[in-house]
């Protein structure tokens, strides 16, 4: 697990030093076990201090001693290595999609310790059947995994306020502002099981899919994440950190105009990038409106066999998506261009022709086509990243919990 963002440094009163303080070793021994001594070493704190610290998050169930330290070429006795808890608080992701769901604990070295989805239609479903549905499987991921949760973050395909409270608009969903929280309580505390009482917070999926790139993947810096589901998102990031906007919508790349004067899309403008490489485009392009299961293996399966109806749904798709990308390259400069969820599955043919399309419009600087990846992570990104967020928040801040 990459290390948590460092803890803000200014004026603060001692128990604010000490919650700093916490948070500053046990953000050093995230990035992997050190002794005591290569804490104090790394943080600038006395030896006592860490010791003092070490014992504090030791009793808080959020560090172990793992046994004798690799030795460091030094005179005398290794000391013990201190690691994070394989058995402390855990995680907990949620993620609803138009045609799943999904549940995921990991512990606090980012380690997925369960993993449910299940495959339902979401759309237009009331949302407290789909809450109800989505607190079971919850509840099954947290018994299978073992361990205590912290909170839960919820990953979902829609516009979310700045807040994280309210979905104030999912399409694909036919949701319009739906308090999250509020809505899932509910539900957890009807299945049981105490999962009502944890904090909860909620982001788009593909916000949460570029943040695991970045924590979990081979993000660097500057990088921005593309991924589809039902529609078509982004995350913008910037110098590691999120680029939210002043509303907090940026990434809706989905509606960026690729042919102004084409179809009209559901956000009501015409030509939008969704309406040439989203679900329904591709599999009408496809000749497979009104084909039922997974869209994205669907696709992947007949490109595969060599069917040309797909393989040109998929070249179209492909081209739209590069169109879209360099004008993003053109504004951002990213250091990458990365193709996550669906279209980490479809890669395989939808790269050709974004390629060709990137080398085509980037022409005011240079571009290399080693810039535009594909996530390793594939759909599992925004799930994991739901997950791993509330942990990394845990390491940030273990005030609360040390």
């Amino acid at each position: 697990m990459h290390e948590p963002d460092p803890v803000r440094t200014g004026p603060a009163s001692q128990q604010g030093m000490r919650r700093a303080n916490l948070a500053l070793v046990l953000g050093t021994i995230a990035g992997g076990p050190r002794s005591r001594a290569e804490v104090a070493a790394a943080t600038g704190l006395t030896r006592a201090a860490v010791s003092s610290l070490a014992e504090r998050l030791i009793a808080a169930g959020l560090v172990v001693e793992e046994g004798p330290a690799t030795p460091s070429g030094k005179v005398g006795r290794p000391g013990t290595a201190l690691g994070l808890n394989p058995a402390g608080p855990g995680g907990l992701g949620a993620e609803i999609g138009v045609r799943h769901l999904g549940a995921c604990v990991v512990d606090l070295r980012g380690e997925v310790r369960a993993w449910r989805r299940r495959e339902v239609s979401n759309d237009g479903r009331e949302p407290a059947a789909v809450m109800a549905d989505l607190a079971e499987l919850l509840g099954r991921a947290v018994a299978e995994s073992g361990l205590r949760p912290a909170g839960l973050t919820l990953a979902v395909p829609g516009l979310v306020g700045g807040s994280g409270a309210v979905l104030q608009r999912a399409a694909n969903l036919d949701w319009q502002d739906v308090p999250l929280a509020a809505a899932l309580r509910p539900a957890l505390r009807a299945a049981g099981g105490g999962l009502a009482e944890l904090p909860i917070e909620a982001d788009n999926e593909a916000n949460l899919g570029g943040l695991a790139e970045r924590w979990l993947g081979e993000g660097p810096e500057d990088f921005l994440y593309i991924s589809a589901e039902a529609g078509v998102g982004a995350a913008i990031v910037v110098g590691g950190r999120l680029l939210r906007g002043a509303g907090g919508f940026a990434g809706e790349f989905g509606h960026v105009p690729v042919h102004p004067d084409g179809p009209r899309c559901a956000c009501g403008a015409h030509g939008c990038l969704e309406q040439y490489a989203g679900e329904a485009a591709a599999l009408r392009a496809a000749g497979l409106t009104g084909a039922r299961g997974d869209w994205v293996e669907l696709l992947a399966d007949r490109a595969g066999a060599g069917d040309g109806a797909a393989l040109a749904a998929l070249a179209g798709a492909g081209a739209a998506l590069g169109t879209a990308a360099a004008g993003a390259v053109n504004l951002l400069d990213p250091a990458r261009v990365v193709l996550g969820g669906g279209y980490a599955r479809l890669a395989p043919w939808l790269l050709p022709a974004m390629r060709a399309e990137l080398v085509a419009r980037v022409a005011v600087r240079p571009w290399s086509e080693e810039r535009l990846t594909v996530s390793r992570l594939g759909r599992r990104g925004p799930l994991l990243g739901a997950a791993v967020r509330v942990v990394r928040a845990i390491v940030a801040d273990p005030g609360p919990l040390g």
